[in-house]
């Protein structure tokens, strides 16, 4: 327990100090990451092939994790310091106000925090002493016998003394504690379990740390511009605080840069990537679904396959997340015997394993792009089915680039909402219309870091039931930040006219393929003809109602040309499919092929 005098003696400005070290430690750290991964990765990806290449990189790789856990683990050290030195600092206020007092009034504070004072009556001599949890203390001013007021005096700065020690002495062993666990074995490999291990630091630190820096000042449910707004009025040094201790809440708010989304959001990859494996190493791999069990036996369902089917599912996707973070410039193969060009950098800008998962992954980045592609998956869209979808936008990022080399583009994909999980579920409409809040929050996001709507020329790509999802976003109050929208074997948007979507009927593109089911199943739904279903997208067959769907020429889209078939091969590597939604997405119109 400290003393009042170690108490009035601290100097606060030295936690800071140090704290400030630690802090440029952590910045280095994540400035390191990034060279690591644009600087020597990429270039090693991008121009080497071959066993000892492929050999580098996976030591870089290790670097970078290295650097990102340095980051992490430095800045909780840095945050639990300027938050410890913060809250010393108010009973260290207490107690020096108390000291005063004492000075002002002639009285001593003596070493054990006791009070003595002298008798105000001038016939009557002698000194008093007053310590701390009197029995009936007295008001400040009123004394007893001998009218000796001083008394009363006495007790109140004792009692404030006495208060001042007590709370530094919580506050130091609340901190000490957390500043025990903040370190690391020795070794240059990070482990799932430090990484597992950190998460635990970083709830530890906020627990200690929550009236400092609290979970509740960052904005929830607001306007991009608000957060944008909130991120602006920050210094530099509360940025740093709020990315340490709650890089899921800042790594989802959109309307603030995308590299400190990323920064935030790869940090929670990282932890949940190594939870999630630690669960999994405690199941047996791939147990079967059912076992027996019973006298006589019968087949069960087998408790350790419930549990391990989510935590697979989530490692699936997570890991298809990490593989395109890792695919930065890497030359690949493009399936016809050939090589295809290296990938731009990836910017995590969301990722939560909230319902289905949310995954919001970008291949290049948006707030400096000419050009910004954002794709919406449809039916089965989810966290564990990622790799499909970030594929497929890597290939579309090919198409344009190449279409346009002389523009930056950035294409994304955007799973943020629980889509339907399959087909029958797909004639409900609230999968689209709970979707499209978060849709278009995302969208005016993009455009408020952009700089306004003339900032990046923006085209929605919606595929399958995503495309209904594009529709119930523009039917929301306000306008969809977006130029153009791109629509691929859709089964309704909602609509009936593409004139009734926000950018306008000369600004919407429809591809069908001839043998792609769904959108023939739109069509035989929202024609009027039952299919199995009461109602498709909210709308009872016995209205009379007949809605279009974008692939009819009644609709009033651009139908574009469309060479590839089925329900998933719009983005066929050199197809006209995918060459005219690249034609799109960098405004060159008259390239496209209807």
């Amino acid at each position: 327990m400290p003393t009042w005098q170690q108490l009035r003696d601290l100097k606060i400005t030295e936690y800071e100090d140090v704290a400030d070290g630690w802090g440029n430690v952590s910045n280095r750290s994540d400035a390191s990451r990034v060279r690591v991964d644009q600087e020597m990765s990429i270039p090693v990806r991008s121009t080497q092939k071959g066993e000892t290449p492929d050999a580098a990189v996976g030591r870089l790789n290790r670097l970078r994790d290295n650097y990102q856990y340095l980051h992490s683990e430095c800045g909780l050290i840095r945050s639990t310091l300027n938050a410890l030195a913060t809250e010393l600092a108010a009973p260290q206020r207490k107690l020096k106000q108390a000291l005063e007092d004492a000075e002002s009034l002639g009285f001593t504070v003596d070493s054990d925090g006791s009070v003595t004072y002298p008798n105000p009556v001038p016939l009557v001599g002698g000194t008093g002493k007053a310590t701390p949890g009197a029995e009936v203390p007295f008001l400040p001013g009123k004394g007893e016998g001998q009218g000796n007021e001083n008394k009363a005096k006495a007790e109140d700065i004792a009692e404030r003394v006495s208060a001042a020690v007590s709370d530094a002495t919580e506050i130091d062993s609340r901190y000490a504690g957390v500043l025990r666990r903040l370190k690391a074995p020795e070794g240059l490999a990070v482990t799932k379990e430090m990484l597992a291990d950190s998460g635990q630091d970083m709830r530890a630190v906020q627990k200690a740390a929550g009236d400092v820096f609290a979970k509740g000042d960052i904005p929830h449910g607001k306007s991009p511009a608000d957060n944008k707004a909130w991120w602006d009025h920050l210094t530099q040094e509360q940025r740093d605080e709020y990315m340490t201790l709650y890089p899921a809440q800042v790594g989802a708010l959109d309307g603030i840069p995308s590299v400190v989304r990323d920064t935030s959001n790869r940090m929670v990859l990282a932890q949940t990537m190594a939870w999630t494996q630690l669960e999994l190493d405690q199941l047996p791999e791939n147990p079967p679904q059912f076992i027996m069990k019973g006298d006589p036996p019968s087949s069960v369902v087998n408790p350790a396959w419930q549990k391990w089917v989510p935590l697979h599912d989530r490692m699936t996707g997570m890991q298809a997340i990490q593989s395109r973070l890792d695919k930065s410039g890497l030359h690949e193969k493009d399936g016809q015997g050939g090589t295809q060009a290296g990938l731009p950098q990836a910017y995590l800008l969301g990722f939560s394993t909230e319902g289905d998962g949310r995954a919001i992954v970008a291949t290049g980045n948006p707030d400096t792009a000419d050009n910004t592609a954002v794709y919406v998956p449809g039916t089965g869209a989810s966290l564990a089915n990622a790799h499909g979808d970030i594929g497929r936008m890597s290939d579309l990022w090919r198409a344009a680039n190449t279409a346009s080399p002389g523009q930056t583009t950035s294409t994304i994909t955007w799973i943020g909402y629980d889509a339907p999980d399959q087909i029958p579920n797909a004639a409900a409409r609230h999968y689209a219309y709970d979707g499209a809040p978060a849709l278009n929050s995302f969208l005016d996001g993009l455009q408020t870091v952009q700089g306004g709507p003339d900032g990046s020329h923006t085209t929605i790509v919606g595929h399958s039931y995503g495309t209904t999802t594009v529709g119930a976003a523009a039917k929301m109050p306000g306008h969809v930040a977006a130029d153009d929208m791109v629509v691929a074997g859709s089964p309704g948007m909602l609509v009936s006219d593409a004139s009734q979507l926000d950018v306008g009927s000369d600004h919407v593109w429809s591809e069908a393929a001839r043998n792609d089911p769904v959108p023939l199943l739109g069509q035989e739904a929202l024609g009027g003809r039952k299919l199995g279903v009461s109602t498709w997208h909210g709308i009872p067959y016995n209205a009379g109602e007949i809605i279009s769907i974008p692939s009819d020429e009644s609709f009033g889209a651009h139908r574009m040309d469309v060479d590839t078939s089925g329900h998933s091969g719009y983005w066929d590597t050199g197809s006209v499919s995918l060459n005219n939604q690249a034609a799109v997405v960098v405004g060159k119109y008259g390239n496209v092929k209807e």
